[in-house]
């Protein structure tokens, strides 16, 4: 880890701040992240809610982050992306498997009627839900689980986003999405052979669309010790 850099001081806190905001808007749509309502979402979710301790002043930068129970809060434009990557719809039930931090589904929150957001750490749980309630989320709700088995009695959703990486999609999350629904997730374990990719349930079966290359922690079974 790496050394706290000096605090802002009253006279240039604000501009800094504000100086930050800009370039990480900036770097989101660099990488991709173009479509208004997704970008409008995370103009609004202050990420520094969602970044603790040492690397609190990093967190308007475009990087992962470290968060409890050696987890990660993903990088902003990935998040973008992979919310992009949802076309999500106002009426929309969106499923995440792996709470994290909590920034994505508050990201998702904006954008969807219903979010259903799962992890298998209880303490990621408990801290998120605490932010949600400060920021009046009143449409997330968080569970503690076992996210590979997705949440049956919630099921089906019009949405599903997974921000761990699994050897294939799990087929419990597949037959938790609706005809017509989208889910993204990263597949392959290795840290050099993961692919962001979307599936779309049809008629006759699920297609398939390689995004782009990501990495991402493992998902893993069974629930977590804090």
């Amino acid at each position: 880890m790496s050394a706290r850099p000096p605090e802002d001081t009253d006279d240039d806190a604000s501009g800094s701040l504000a100086e930050r905001k800009m370039r990480f808007l900036f770097a989101l749509r660099s990488h991709g992240v173009t479509d208004a309502r997704v970008l409008t979402a995370m103009e609004r979710v202050d990420r520094g809610r969602f970044v603790k301790g040492v690397f609190a002043s990093r967190a308007y930068e475009d990087m992962p982050l470290p968060i409890a129970c050696g987890q990660t809060i993903s990088q902003p434009s990935v998040v973008g992306l992979m919310t992009q990557a949802l076309n999500l719809g106002p009426r929309d039930t969106v499923l995440e498997v792996g709470t994290g931090s909590g920034y994505q589904a508050a990201i998702l929150a904006q954008l969807a009627r219903r979010v259903y957001t799962v992890d298998r750490w209880r303490r990621l749980v408990r801290e998120a839900s605490g932010i949600f309630r400060e920021m009046g989320l009143v449409n997330v709700t968080a569970v503690t689980g076992d996210g590979s088995f997705g949440l049956p009695d919630q099921a089906p959703f019009d949405r599903i986003l997974v921000t761990a990486a699994a050897e294939d999609p799990p087929g419990p999350l597949l037959a938790q999405l609706k005809p017509g629904g989208i889910m993204v997730l990263p597949v392959g374990q290795s840290d050099h052979v993961q692919q962001l990719i979307r599936v779309k349930r049809g008629e006759s079966g699920f297609d398939y669309e390689e995004l782009r290359p990501v990495r991402f922690v493992p998902l893993v079974e069974g629930l977590g010790s804090e």
